[in-house]
């Protein structure tokens, strides 16, 4: 699932007419670069939720066959969070029985993170749901976060303090039973589920100390671009 919902208020006036996912850098779309990792980590099959401007983003990106790919949208009414909009395309995401792990992506980070690694992380979770419910891929503190987020102890489990903390890169993989007893259609914040989890030893990560980018502002949107046009040359 790709995160595509949010206003992006920080990014007006940019996104007075357009929605974030769907902003130019470099050659691609925001969201383009993410649909393109994924497909060539072997991910066929996308969930993209939106709200604002959200007929945009589905008349841009189409069914995915251009990306080799097939995408399925969850429109939302109102923004429902990241929680919220999770739990709302559930039935999208898992298996009838509730027991599919999924992965889950910001649309308005960029990554050069390879998604073929978590393909033995859904699979684990998969087999065995009792001793992990999430797993996340965590960043070094960028300079508008410098507190970070998490702990990762021995490479692996995730705590809220005991060690350096870390930024959570916005990728993550969950198993359904994450949101048991939620209901589609209501605004929930993924934060402090999150933070349960993890004070209940559910949760796994792993570092990437490769490029990532929040593009949370048009000065970092700016800096991505020359980046990757640079690159792109």
């Amino acid at each position: 699932m790709i995160l595509a919902a949010g206003r992006g208020e920080r990014m007006r006036p940019l996104t007075d007419t357009m929605p974030k996912p769907l902003l130019q850098v470099g050659k691609c779309k925001l969201i383009e670069y993410q649909i393109k990792r994924l497909a060539q980590a072997g991910f066929r099959n996308i969930v993209i939720n939106h709200a604002y401007l959200g007929e945009m983003i589905e008349v841009a990106l189409g069914d995915g066959a251009r990306y080799g790919i097939q995408i399925v949208y969850s429109p939302e009414k109102v923004v429902l969070e990241t929680a919220g909009g999770i739990t709302n395309a559930l039935s999208l995401l898992t298996d009838d029985a509730g027991n599919r792990p999924f992965l889950v992506v910001n649309a308005d980070i960029y990554c050069e993170y390879d998604y073929a690694r978590l393909l033995p992380v859904l699979q684990s979770m998969h087999q065995n749901s009792a001793n992990r419910l999430v797993h996340m891929v965590l960043v070094d503190n960028p300079a508008h976060h410098a507190a970070g987020d998490f702990a990762l102890i021995h490479d692996q489990l995730v705590l809220t303090d005991g060690g350096d903390c870390l930024t959570f890169s916005g990728i993550g993989v969950y198993h359904p039973l994450l949101f048991a007893g939620m209901k589609p259609g209501i605004p929930i914040k993924l934060a402090p589920i999150l933070r349960s989890a993890v004070n209940d030893k559910k949760v796994t990560g792993e570092y990437f100390e490769g490029v990532w980018l929040d593009v949370g502002t048009p000065e970092r949107l700016q800096q991505l671009d020359r980046q990757l046009s640079a690159q792109q040359e």
